[in-house]
């Protein structure tokens, strides 16, 4: 016989007043332990003894309870949890106490660590068998039925599911997300539930930027009532209430990524409100104005403004990553596995959600650096044929102006590409934790090939780098920072994030904080450093130890060459007599013997060549010698002649013109 549901089973006992037999159903309140589990506290900040006296009995009270729950059957586990309220309050006070991930928690000793872990695992079981319906082929409850019974019973809410994912989806979000799926499934209902819960979460960006003094796009303008006080900007706000603000912003946008990151599924009912649109929005108003007061208040409490840009680097990265998951889960995913026949409307989807962000530059900008865009649409431009240029074109360009002006510290890599065989392939995206560890991450490690070491940086640049280090961490030592920068390739963002990240390498860590930079002695003297046009000649007492004395003349020289003496002087001549008379071309003068010259005259028989001597030159020439003399008479000059002369012309000249 096939075993029956608990929500089928019945059971018969006696009446205690009446002593009659009674038949009730397996879930029923009488079959509840009377067990009053005690409300959750978080430990001490503090290490003070009584605190943790009291921390640890209240938890020990916690872990026992839990563990005589987990161990009972499964008929009388679930009428304690649907009948005891205070098994419920105390779970509840739990997810709502316990410190998260993010949180910083003073050093407790030993035995508060392993009962804070005990406890945890404890909870995390609790609500693991409070989700599964089926626990073996004997013990099971109806699906409907175990639907209605989680929400008629409150057993889970959106809070609860919210909070099991920020403390529980670090390491187990495989199972958790299984656990979340089954309640989704079994009770469709809190789909419901999560669609009235996103305009609460925009509520929350709305009041932020509100507190703030910032003014969402598109918001409602609603005059403003006169008794409303007029709020401050986080420059001129209490730091107490500035730290409120970034406290709560960091809450919010961790759960949310651990909600999206666990249960991909939600996605689709977040965007029917928007809301990426709406987070790009929050995302360029808040963080820069967040930023640049934490930079311009560093010094009133720096232990507390190291903190609080601690929670706001991490809030920025989880903002960048819910953007991310909502694209790659509604556009991407569905490309990627190739499940659909028609991806057009997962392609229209992402150029509509980018087209509506185009306008927030300092967003655009850092989820390009972390997941470029470039590579989604080239992964979409593989996907379609028919997809529109001019759209994504346009997004590109966008995105390119967006870095404008700025350092752009990413390369874009090649993007996926589509799986060879559509059919039947699945093909998973890169995942969402990969890119974005350039913000808390050291880059070095993820360089791969790329990591080449730094120029070394020095003089006026160096104490630049320096400076913008010590203006927002001025209890650091010079020294220390110095160490920081050339660990880091003189990467300013990476060393100030490692250092309020606490993510330095060892060998950092062990040095001291304040560590002043040390002295540089100068290598070289100021002797050994003059350089002129006497370095290292052979006089060079400064380079050399010992000069030759022979060199040196002083005063004037007694054997001064004259221009006779340097003309007598044949030296040069008897130099080279030994070279030249090995080619034998040059002699000495020899006497010329008797009857010699007739020997040499008889050795020359050539006729002498007299063609051209009959030939008379210029003989039958036309022109003379005197041509130019008889053409025109030479006149003595005007300057050169005498008084007479002159009145002999004159007198020549007047019968000249009579004749005429």
């Amino acid at each position: 016989m096939p075993a029956l549901p608990l929500d089928e089973l019945q059971f018969t006992e006696k009446d205690l007043l009446t002593g009659k037999l009674k038949t009730l159903p397996a879930l029923h309140p009488e079959k509840k332990t009377e067990r009053s589990f005690v409300l959750y506290k978080p430990p001490p900040k503090a290490r003070d003894p009584a605190l943790l006296q009291e921390f640890l009995e209240r938890a020990k009270f916690i872990a026992d309870d839990l563990d005589w729950l987990l161990s009972l059957p499964h008929d009388k586990f679930w009428c304690q949890v649907i009948f005891d309220e205070t098994l419920q309050k105390c779970l509840d006070s739990y997810l709502r106490h316990s410190p998260r991930k993010f949180d910083m928690v003073a050093d407790l000793p030993p035995e508060v660590n392993d009962l804070t872990k005990h406890l945890h695992q404890n909870v995390f079981l609790t609500f693991l068998r409070m989700s599964t319906h089926k626990e073996s082929k004997d013990h099971f409850i109806t699906p409907s039925v175990f639907g209605e019974i989680l929400y008629n019973n409150f057993l889970f809410d959106i809070p609860k599911i919210l909070d099991l994912c920020v403390l529980y989806g670090k390491g187990n979000s495989a199972l958790l997300h299984k656990m979340i799926e089954n309640i989704f499934i079994q009770q469709p209902s809190y789909f419901s539930d999560l669609d009235e819960t996103v305009p609460t979460v925009v509520q929350v960006f709305s009041n932020i930027l509100h507190t703030c003094g910032l003014q969402c796009e598109g918001a409602s303008a609603e005059p403003q009532k006169l008794e409303e006080r007029i709020r401050m900007t986080p420059g001129d706000m209490p730091l107490q209430e500035l730290m409120d603000i970034v406290l709560y912003l960091c809450d919010t946008c961790i759960t949310l990524w651990a909600f999206l990151d666990v249960f991909p599924l939600a996605c689709q009912t977040f965007q029917k409100h928007d809301f990426c649109s709406r987070l790009a929005s929050f995302y360029e108003l808040v963080i820069p104005e967040l930023e640049a007061v934490i930079k311009k208040r560093r010094h009133e409490d720096s232990s507390l403004m190291l903190d609080m840009w601690r929670r706001l680097s991490h809030s920025r990265k989880k903002v960048v990553e819910i953007f991310h998951i909502i694209v790659n889960q509604l556009c991407l995913q569905p490309i990627l596995e190739s499940s659909y026949d028609n991806v057009q409307p997962f392609i229209e989807e992402f150029l509509q959600i980018f087209t509506s962000v185009l306008q927030e530059r300092r967003f655009l900008r850092d989820y390009d650096e972390l997941f470029p865009v470039a590579d989604d649409v080239s992964l979409l431009q593989q996907a379609s044929s028919s997809l529109d240029e001019t759209r994504t074109t346009y997004i590109l360009q966008a995105v390119e102006e967006a870095w404008k002006g700025v350092d752009r510290r990413k390369k874009t890599t090649k993007g996926p590409s589509m799986p060879a065989e559509t059919a039947g392939t699945s093909s998973m995206p890169p995942s969402s934790n990969e890119g974005l560890e350039r913000l808390t991450e050291d880059p070095v490690e993820c360089a791969g090939a790329a990591a080449m070491p730094a120029a070394r940086v020095s003089g006026v640049e160096l104490d630049s780098l320096i400076s913008q280090v010590k203006d927002l961490l001025p209890d650091l030592g010079e020294g220390f920072v110095l160490a920081c920068l050339e660990e880091y390739s003189y990467d300013v963002e990476q060393v100030i994030n490692n250092i309020l990240e606490d993510k330095l390498v060892a060998s950092l860590k062990k040095l001291d904080h304040a560590m002043p930079r040390p002295v540089k002695q100068d290598p070289t003297p100021l002797v050994s450093a003059r350089c002129n046009v006497f370095q290292d000649d052979e006089f060079d007492v400064f380079s050399k130890d010992s000069v030759d004395m022979s060199r040196i003349q002083k005063g004037k020289r007694s054997d001064r060459a004259t221009t006779r003496g340097l003309l007598n002087d044949k030296s040069i001549v008897a130099e080279q007599r030994e070279r030249y008379s090995q080619y034998s071309v040059v002699v000495e003068e020899v006497t010329e013997q008797p009857g010699e010259r007739l020997f040499y005259q008889d050795d020359y028989e050539d006729e002498y060549d007299d063609t051209y001597d009959g030939n008379q030159v210029g003989a039958n020439d036309a022109d003379s010698d005197d041509e130019l003399i008889s053409r025109r008479p030479f006149t003595i000059p005007q300057v050169l002649r005498s008084k007479e002369q002159e009145e002999e012309e004159e007198e020549e000249g007047e019968e000249e013109e009579e004749e005429e």
